[in-house]
């Protein structure tokens, strides 16, 4: 193993590899911001904010 770190610089690597998880990250969370169900952003809040309405208990005597 320690071969592979003759050839190739640690620091260089390891730059690469993060810039690249990096890309990645952002890259699907653009792409989860895009979809309709998945956006956290949107102030409407999705399907789910309207299934919660729909659960608010009554109060009593009503």
């Amino acid at each position: 193993m320690y071969r592979i770190w003759l050839i190739f610089d640690p620091r260089r690597t390891l730059i690469a590899l993060f810039s690249f998880l990096g890309v990645l990250a952002f890259t699907i969370h653009f792409i989860l911001l895009s979809t309709e169900r998945f956006n956290w952003l949107s102030g409407d809040g999705g399907a789910n904010a309207s299934a919660m309405l729909g659960m608010v208990p009554m109060p009593p005597g009503l």
